[in-house]
């Protein structure tokens, strides 16, 4: 059954507000849940930085998990909160469940490419920013979409900076979370793309 155009378009306006909403709503639970774990942390003394990834401990491993909801004090969280709210909406709006694999697939790529070659106890969300911004700069590249793309140029234009931050550089910043959640976003973004129909 085919509907009016304005039936349609008031359809997809709805589904798309949809969307958006529990984007709202998810990105907003995570950076609450964030600053709780922060608060509880220096209530604590800090006693859950040691959820953080130690390198090549295989005992570890499961810190994989954790590490991108932990940070090493409040001027850590705060620096990573706009840019995580932003560029997590922006991913999460095209739905929820595509970017809850994206940010599984950016947890355990940035997380092992940590492991293997990290130096130092790291955690923050900055693997899952660097991850957000891989995926939405390879959402552009592979679904070929109009708005994808220009959603990647317009990351690219206020976050590519960004971008400097995969290199070694300032002691104490991770750059192998970042090299790596980026990696992880990207390696999302093309295993999630849309495949063309068969015939």
């Amino acid at each position: 059954m085919s509907y009016p155009p304005d039936r349609q378009r008031s359809t997809g306006l709805a589904k798309h507000g949809a969307r958006a909403l529990s984007a709202a709503v998810l990105i907003g639970f995570m950076t609450v849940a964030m600053w709780v774990l922060e608060t509880v942390d220096y209530s604590a003394n800090g006693w859950l930085d040691r959820f953080g990834i130690q390198p090549r401990d295989v005992g570890d491993l499961p810190d994989i998990f954790t590490a991108p909801f932990m940070h090493g004090g409040f001027g850590h969280l705060m620096a990573n909160t706009i840019p995580f709210v932003i560029l997590g909406f922006i991913a999460a709006a095209r739905g929820v469940p595509k970017f809850l694999a994206a940010s599984l697939i950016v947890i355990v790529v940035g997380g092992l490419g940590v492991w293997f070659t990290g130096s130092a106890n790291t955690l923050g969300s900055s693997i899952l920013i660097f991850g957000f911004f891989g995926y939405l700069l390879g959402r552009g590249i592979f679904e070929r979409r109009v708005a994808d793309l220009v959603i990647a140029v317009a990351v690219v234009a206020v976050y590519g900076t960004m971008l400097l931050g995969v290199l070694p550089g300032e002691p104490g910043i991770s750059w192998q979370g970042h090299l790596f959640g980026l990696i992880g976003g990207v390696l999302g973004a093309w295993f999630l793309r849309r495949r063309a129909s068969s015939a």
